[in-house]
């Protein structure tokens, strides 16, 4: 019996490597990954994937990759997220724009062009919650989209209506939308959040810490990508819509910031409240400061926007189409990943 082929962008990154896995445990795919430097981040290649170097931003290489491939699905991963200040202030925007709308354009035609039957979209929660200044509570996808005010939200924003208007009824498109995502092998929210302990900057609790927020591990991620390539692939119930993907368990910013600290052997010995509006202020002058000096600090306003907004969503629209139940609970998933990165910075340590 021939399984489905699948062709995944990014595929070795943190998110794609998941993905990957999870395909190839199912036993029910022929999998191809393309990326720029395969195998990436020290992920072990599995022997029965085929992996090919190609850019997404070059046309002619993908649509060589993708006739060659000749998938039935394409599950698109690949995207830039600014980091520190470059994430508030649209710093490199046009590279962002490029990665993250151009490619994803291209990755669109290349797969309407060789034939596969529909694609889904790694989006994320921020486009929606990265209108920074504002609260959402429960939001769903009903809730309007389009007033982002980081170019990562926008670009995320534009890339997602395009791979949802080219929904067919024989290229069926679907857009995930997941929040901030953490576990072993996470590039970001896990080593910012244990850069606070090197600064000392784990006592200083901003605004009313009430604000809930979400998360989401990396494997329940890739769960959902592999339930919206089946349902793409049989039902296509999930054609032309977005799915908010989360753990399903909202917690304060503070929480699960202690919770993760904890995991390293790290509990702040006092605690200090700085009230969001004294807090912006300060962010406001170190702002001025870094800018003066030339170099870059973790506090600023968009920071304080960040650690203080409330945003959750409910994940009910993709439990009842996609059948999506997250199986690594919270609890677990920080535990799993303070190991991996114990053993890592252990091992940077002994170099």
């Amino acid at each position: 019996m021939d399984h489905p082929r699948v062709l995944v962008t990014g595929g070795t990154g943190f998110l794609g490597s998941e993905i990957v896995k999870a395909l190839v445990e199912t036993k029910s795919f022929e999998i191809t990954v393309i990326d720029l430097n395969p195998p990436a981040l020290g992920t072990a290649s599995f022997s029965d994937v085929r992996y090919v170097r190609a850019n997404i931003l070059n046309p002619a290489e993908l649509a060589e990759v993708f006739m060659e491939a000749r998938p039935s699905i394409v599950v698109h991963t690949v995207g830039v997220y600014p980091l520190g200040e470059a994430r508030y202030h649209m710093q490199g925007k046009e590279a962002v724009f490029q990665i993250n709308v151009t490619g994803t354009m291209n990755v669109l035609q290349a797969a309407k062009t060789c034939g596969a039957k529909g694609l889904v979209y790694t989006s994320s929660v921020t486009v929606l919650l990265d209108e920074l200044q504002a609260d959402f509570r429960n939001a769903d996808e009903t809730w309007p989209t389009g007033r982002a005010t980081t170019s990562y939200g926008q670009s995320k924003t534009v890339a997602e209506s395009l791979v949802l208007s080219a929904n067919t009824t024989d290229f069926a498109t679907c857009s995930l939308r997941s929040a901030p995502i953490f576990g072993p092998n996470d590039p970001a929210t896990i080593p910012i959040l244990h850069g606070c302990i090197r600064r000392g900057e784990t006592p200083f609790i901003l605004g009313d810490a009430t604000n809930l927020v979400d998360f989401v591990y990396v494997a329940n991620v890739a769960d959902a990508h592999v339930l919206a390539a089946r349902n793409l692939l049989n039902s296509a119930t999930a054609a032309g819509e977005a799915f908010f993907i989360t753990n399903g368990e909202p917690i304060t910013t503070r929480d699960f910031c202690v919770a993760l600290w904890k995991e390293f052997g790290h509990i702040p010995r006092f605690q200090i409240k700085i009230p969001k509006g004294l807090a912006w202020w300060m962010g406001w002058g170190a702002e001025w400061v870094c800018w003066i000096t030339g170099t870059e600090g973790t506090f600023s306003r968009g920071a304080i926007y960040d650690a203080t907004k409330w945003g959750y969503v409910s994940i009910s629209k993709a439990r009842r189409i996609l059948g999506y139940n997250p199986r690594v609970k919270l609890p677990e998933a920080l535990k799993l990943s303070g190991q991996h990165f114990r053993q890592q910075f252990s091992d940077r340590v002994k170099k």
